[in-house]
């Protein structure tokens, strides 16, 4: 629950975005930057929250950041105006927290083993969350309007809190570990260049997204004529195929291989991406074939993002919980980054074209940057 919190807050409201430009009268590309900058904040906070709580400890630290959400999430519903709201869904991504600590707490409770097995639920509920986020805002934005999804996130936070409260003991005592002691351990990872070529890979791939899930609202309700209910309905398509990506990721990676798992989803992402490009530019495209083509999006990205991230993981084992929480970083804030790009080039008289573009070159960039690591393995004598 405290995963899908995390991920609920990330996209309940997207259906709502030009509607909430709207009704705080002010461009969409600014009503964006709560896309943008939520992910930001994410990425600098992935980097803290893990050393935070092994200096204090898993509870206190989730307690104290639901606690923030709460607040932030009740500033949501009365911001006065964008600006308020803006600060406030900034500082949602405390809830980022969730995320980072919920596997880790599994991590602390069972052996190895085991863990592997409960992440695997945890990560299954965080590609769920997603396919269904969407669709609820877009029925709660037509029913009530756009506060019913921050409604609902404070209603999810509270027995959430209640839940943590009630139940969750501490799973890691307090240690002596100082910050920056961890921070000490980061120029080993930035100087491996393997270390940067699974970050940018998985953070391409994962950028792809991140223009899509910051450009589609509005090309689905401006350039589509859609109402906020179809587009929600329209964006499990992708979540859907994610989830199609890592079932086949945890399926056959053994057998394909790290590198070529990664290749593989980069190229299937590229495709569709170039093919829905290539439809666009014929003249042939409409709602229907922009949505269905995000579906393969999605795929790639599952196939992809998981053995990214276990690359990012294997190129120094003891900085494991280092490389994670700085690769996390780097993939969300680059998303962060590509988010707001989109917000800039999308305009009153935008086509689908420009986010399409801006989703090419961020796949693209993904290839390339896996190639790069392959081809490094095999220049040392190392098989890839």
């Amino acid at each position: 629950m405290l995963a899908g919190l995390s991920a609920l807050t990330m996209n309940i409201f997207l259906p709502s975005l030009p509607g909430m430009a709207k009704w705080f009268e002010v461009p969409y590309s600014l009503m964006q930057l709560s896309v943008a900058l939520y992910l930001g904040l994410s990425a600098a906070l992935q980097i803290v929250i893990g050393p935070i709580s092994d200096r204090y400890g898993r509870r206190k630290v989730v307690l104290g950041a639901l606690f923030l959400f709460l607040i932030a999430t009740v500033g949501t519903l009365l911001a006065p105006n964008a600006n308020a709201f803006l600060f406030f869904r900034m500082a949602q991504a405390v809830i980022a927290a969730g995320m980072v600590l919920s596997r880790a707490i599994v991590r602390d409770m069972v052996s190895d083993a085991e863990a592997a097995s409960m992440i695997g639920y945890v990560t299954m509920g965080m590609s769920l969350v997603p396919m269904i986020g969407p669709v609820i805002g877009g029925f709660l934005d037509e029913a009530f309007g756009w506060q019913a999804s921050f409604g609902l996130l404070l209603i999810v936070g509270l027995v959430v809190t209640a839940l943590v409260w009630a139940d969750l003991g501490e799973t890691s005592a307090p240690k002596d570990t100082r910050f920056v002691d961890q921070l000490r351990l980061y120029p080993a990872l930035f100087a491996s260049r393997r270390f940067w070529g699974y970050c940018m890979a998985a953070a391409f791939s994962s950028g792809c997204f991140f223009v899509y899930l910051g450009g589609a609202p509005f090309i689905g309700t401006e350039v589509f004529k859609l109402s906020s209910k179809e587009v929600g309905l329209l964006f499990s398509l992708t979540a859907i195929g994610y989830l199609v990506g890592n079932f086949l990721a945890g399926r056959f990676s053994v057998r394909v291989g790290m590198n070529r798992m990664v290749l593989l989803g980069a190229l299937t992402t590229t495709a569709a991406i170039g093919t829905l490009a290539l439809v666009t530019l014929l003249g042939l495209s409409g709602p229907v074939i922009f949505f269905a083509l995000t579906m393969p999006m999605g795929i790639g990205n599952g196939l992809c993002l998981p053995n990214a991230n276990a690359g990012i993981l294997s190129v120094r084992p003891d900085l494991a919980g280092t490389a994670a929480g700085l690769g996390g970083a780097i993939m969300i804030g680059g998303g962060a980054a590509l988010a707001a790009l989109t917000g800039k080039l999308l305009g009153p008289d935008s086509t689908e074209m420009p986010l399409i573009w801006l989703m090419l070159a961020s796949s693209v960039g993904s290839v390339i940057s896996i190639i790069l690591v392959i081809r490094r393995p095999r220049s040392l004598g190392i098989a890839a």
